[in-house]
């Protein structure tokens, strides 16, 4: 059997960085994958010239310059900005909470106008010591906000009412007093000019990758395979479960092909109430709107949903309960020489994308120093 110096277990984008680095350090690596292509949850697909976003939107942010001069050695990034819109009903509104969302819902101007409205609200709440989600919510930005704009969309997102969701859930919710959408502050934004999958195809060029192939279908000959294991699934079933099964939420996507140019006018809009049973629709030629032109478009619906073992996990779950659980295995993990946990699902913690390559780079270079 041919011996490797590193099994990489994934090929998104944590297992693409490693093994691209351990590659120009001469390091051999063979990536495994389950899935039928690269690029993990970031994978985007050409269809009729419109990048689309598989596994839900993936806009690209940062404010560390090291990281965004990394990916930008893959692609080139547009000047996207994410400004989602919110739908309740039919009334629509900008996120972040901002001057726009607060003259739409008071007929407010002034800063100090929004201000004196939310403070009333919360006022009139009087809500001490919030016992759940909703009291939570209701003591940050007051009723009208929470019922419109964040009630229906959490309750769908988690899969219980607000008022038996923790208070911790929620520790804050941004609001701005400005006349700005730009959801993200951070200094660099955008999205790849021609989608996610060149970046992971760049980094995985002249390394060896096997789609379609299950790490737990063939454990013990692919444990033989390497010195060492990168490994990107679910740490707790790497273990055996044998402290218990952590929780995640999973997603279920609706993708559809419309005869017209533009369905919604925007790249994300939230659906807020909870009659809808989707908590957006993304619109993928929006991404790249000043460079796609196809005349039709493509839309996805996102569904949230929950998580049994035949489902694919996607948000961990970082309650009291599971945090206990994970740091059993994070201790078991920190004694074992062989394997190394990456990403969201090895390291059980909701990553954005330059997280997740800060992590890869700094993983990479503490292996290779």
């Amino acid at each position: 059997m041919e011996k490797y110096d590193y099994l990489i277990v994934g090929a998104g984008l944590f297992g693409a960085i490693f093994a691209y680095e351990a590659n120009k350090k001469g390091k051999k690596c063979l990536v495994i994958d389950k899935r039928s292509h690269i690029g993990g949850n970031i994978y985007t697909e050409n269809i009729d010239g419109i990048q689309v976003h598989k596994y839900g939107a993936h806009i690209f942010h940062t404010s560390n310059r090291e990281v965004w001069e990394y990916i930008n050695q893959f692609a080139k990034f547009n000047r996207y900005t994410n400004s989602p819109v919110a739908r309740y009903k039919d009334e629509l509104y900008n996120m972040p909470f901002n001057m726009n969302t607060f003259n739409k819902l008071w007929g407010v101007i002034t800063p100090k106008e929004a201000k004196a409205k939310i403070e009333e609200e919360i006022a009139q709440a009087n809500i001490i010591e919030p016992t759940n989600l909703e009291e939570q919510a209701i003591s940050l930005v007051g009723k009208t906000m929470y019922e419109k704009l964040v009630k229906g969309y959490t309750e769908k997102q988690w899969g219980k009412r607000a008022t038996e969701l923790p208070a911790f859930i929620i520790k804050r919710l941004p609001v701005r007093f400005i006349y700005d959408n730009n959801y993200f502050k951070d200094k660099y934004q955008g999205i790849p000019i021609g989608g996610y999958t060149q970046i992971i195809q760049k980094m995985l060029e002249g390394i060896e990758v096997k789609l379609n192939t299950n790490f737990f279908d063939d454990r013990e000959d692919f444990e033989k395979l390497a010195d060492k294991i990168v490994f990107t699934g679910m740490i707790d079933q790497f273990y055996h479960y044998q402290f218990g099964e952590l929780e995640y939420r999973s997603l279920k996507f609706e993708t559809e092909k419309l005869e017209e140019e533009n369905y919604q006018g925007n790249a994300v809009v939230n659906y807020t109430e909870y009659e809808v049973p989707y908590t957006r629709i993304i619109e993928h030629k929006h991404f790249e709107y000043d460079t796609c032109e196809s005349k039709q478009t493509i839309i996805t619906r996102e569904y949230p949903d929950s998580w049994n073992r035949q489902k694919e996990p996607y948000y961990p779950i970082n309650d009291e309960r599971n945090s206990i659980i994970y740091e059993k295995y994070r201790e078991l993990a920190s004694n074992d020489m062989k394997v190394i946990f990456g990403g969201r699902l090895g390291e059980y913690k909701y990553y954005d994308m330059d997280k997740v390559i800060e992590q890869a780079i700094h993983c990479v270079k503490k292996q290779l120093k």
